[in-house]
């Protein structure tokens, strides 16, 4: 059976490879792709001219002058005239890569063009080849996903001819998920030419249909920032050394290395081993278990008739299960409230036990329960939380900064266990649970508002389909139990988490251009802001700084707390406030207003109007 599954198309030239990725989409999707496939006047197929590097060349040029990231074409009398001009590290965001990859938006100009992905790629090539510090006799692989966005193809095959240019093997998934890229350097099967050494996610997440990027893994996990500086650094070299024969050579190089693999299959099936796992080994665990399903047109459509059928379950009333990658029916993202409002009104129509939402690549994801009652952010934590904690006590679950106080309550108080609050960013929140451990102190799981969780016991991989295979679990060894109920299983144990009356998320914009930042940073700025609303606050006898913070002023008072913070990549401040009403908010917003309000180059309009209202 495996064999069947993991049937691979070896040696598939760049056209094969466009044409035969695209019967993971929709009819709908292969017509977008054949639209915007040729925005790129570069990379006309017909028309490539690529050079020969050898895979050490291309290791040496990426490791030259790694400073210089700000590069226009070639001066080689060679170099491809029509390269635009590019900084690279510009499209750093966090832990992934970021740009524009399709016309359409206007005041957002193309960044993320054919050429660069192949730069990008050519240097990831070349960073793993450090990091392995392989035997020069062995071939290095690495496996390529993308999420339903309409420039997926035409990235995916540049970054394929970056890293067959390298001397790499390039493994294509088609669309797939991020989590199973990760899960691809992990699964031993050579079937499935299995594990690979490095994995490329094609993804920008919940962001607009223009949008696209990148997402790097080994088997150590999601790659950091500074790594992603380090292969941006490299692509900027690589780039600027660009020339016709490279194109060339590049292009024979990939027609001889490819190859396509269903892993999806495999990650599918790992998942529904795991709930039959939690069952005691039944077959149909969920059966007779109503489950709805919404993919958002995003990746996440496998998970109702890969995971959830072959479980038993129905899935009928699961909705935008095609990947479209305009995203015509809302945005993917499960902290949407557009997007919640769809998921909960399809399972109360269809009166469905559970639903199940995911984000665009399928590593954040949501729920709502039988009745309406969303599980997402605090609540989704604390229900992760209660499930740990039962099969791990006392253990430590780490957050990011803007979780409630009756979250904490709730973690410590009823189940037992400990709240480790820390920063924002799904891999600062990872990283500081691994570090936990790393000193004795035992975490099970990382968890941020945003949906974004991961678990030890997954290696601690943000995996929203896993988060919910969590939830899966609960069900099937619930009934396995005896217990009847459907979903009240889950509702049953947040009964006693305190939510707040109000909770409000404004943004505090920093505008760059003011005299007041006296030629200064956004982030020296910002930091003058927080440090002012810190004495201030300390000098407020109704208002109490929290003892432990690490991100930001937060502040308790009025029944209920604010965070102000500066973001982690944009010029902006935002603020969390949470209050048992909206005049205990308002005061709240005051105390930070009144701070805040003598900084000039601080767009305050939203707080304004908030504690106006």
């Amino acid at each position: 059976m495996a064999e069947t599954m993991g049937k691979i198309v070896q040696n598939l030239s760049s056209a094969q490879c466009c044409q035969q990725t695209r019967q993971f989409g929709s009819q709908y999707q292969r017509d977008q792709y054949a639209q915007f496939k040729n925005n790129s006047l570069l990379f006309q197929r017909r028309k490539l001219t690529w050079t020969g590097i050898s895979a050490m060349q291309l290791h040496n040029m990426s490791n030259i002058s790694q400073r210089v990231v700000y590069c226009n074409a070639s001066p080689s009398a060679t170099a491809v005239p029509s390269l635009e001009k590019v900084d690279f590290l510009k499209l750093q965001n966090g832990s992934d890569i970021r740009g524009v990859a399709v016309d359409g938006v206007a005041g957002e100009p193309i960044n993320l063009t054919e050429p660069v992905t192949q730069a990008i790629a050519a240097a990831f090539a070349a960073w793993l080849l450090d990091k392995k510090k392989a035997d020069s006799s062995k071939r290095l692989k690495i496996s390529i996903g993308h999420d339903s966005r309409i420039s997926a193809q035409k990235l995916q095959d540049a970054a394929s001819r970056g890293i067959a240019g390298a001397d790499f093997d390039v493994v294509l998934y088609g669309l797939a998920s991020t989590p199973a890229m990760f899960n691809s350097t992990l699964t031993n099967n050579v079937s499935f030419l299995c594990p690979v050494d490095g994995a490329i996610m094609i993804t920008a997440s919940h962001l607009p249909y223009n949008r696209n990027g990148f997402k790097f893994f080994t088997n150590a996990g999601g790659l950091g920032k500074a790594d992603i500086k380090d292969i941006l650094e490299r692509a900027a070299n690589i780039y600027n050394g660009f020339t016709p024969e490279y194109f060339k050579e590049a292009e024979r190089k990939a027609s001889l290395s490819i190859s396509k693999v269903d892993y999806m299959s495999v990650y599918a099936s790992d998942l529904v081993a795991a709930v039959r796992k939690a069952s005691g080994n039944i077959e149909k665990p969920l059966e007779g278990f109503h489950i709805i399903v919404d993919a958002g047109n995003g990746a996440g459509g496998f998970f109702a008739g890969k995971v959830l059928e072959p479980l038993g379950a129905i899935t009928s009333g699961s909705q935008f299960l095609e990947p479209d990658g305009l995203f015509p029916n809302h945005i993917p993202n499960p902290e949407d409230k557009v997007a919640m409002k769809a998921i909960t009104q399809a399972v109360l129509d269809n009166k469905a036990d559970l639903g199940i939402i995911f984000d665009t690549d399928v590593d954040r994801s949501a729920a709502v329960d039988s009745t309406g009652r969303e599980f997402n952010r605090n609540r989704l934590i604390a229900l992760m939380s209660a499930i740990v904690l039962e099969e791990h006590p006392g253990t430590t679950i780490v957050t990011d900064s803007v979780t409630s106080d009756g979250l904490t309550t709730f973690i410590e108080k009823k189940l037992g266990g400990k709240h480790h609050r820390f920063k924002r960013g799904y891999k600062n929140v990872i990283d500081e649970a691994i570090r936990l451990n790393s000193v004795g102190e035992e975490s099970h799981l990382a968890i941020e508002t945003s949906g974004h969780g991961a678990l030890k016991e997954n290696h601690w991989l943000d995996d929203g389909a896993y988060l919910m295979v969590k939830l899966l679990n609960k069900l099937a060894s619930a009934r396995a139990s005896g217990q009847t109920g459907g979903s009240k299983v889950l509702t049953d144990l947040v009964d006693e988490l305190q939510e707040p009356g109000v909770a409000v998320e404004l943004r505090l914009k920093i505008d760059q251009n003011h005299p007041d930042l006296k030629g200064g940073s956004f982030r020296e700025y910002g930091e003058a802001v927080l440090k002012h609303l810190e004495n201030k606050s300390e000098s407020d006898s109704k208002l109490q700084k929290a003892p432990v913070n690490y991100e930001g002023v937060r502040v308790s008072g009025y029944g209920g707390w604010f965070l102000l913070r500066l973001s982690l990549h944009d010029p902006v401040l935002p603020l969390n406030i949470e209050a048992p009403s909206n005049e205990d908010a308002v005061k709240l917003g005051l105390a930070v207003l009144s701070a805040v309000n003598e900084f000039s180059a601080l767009d305050v309009s939203a707080l304004v109007k908030f504690v106006q209202q």
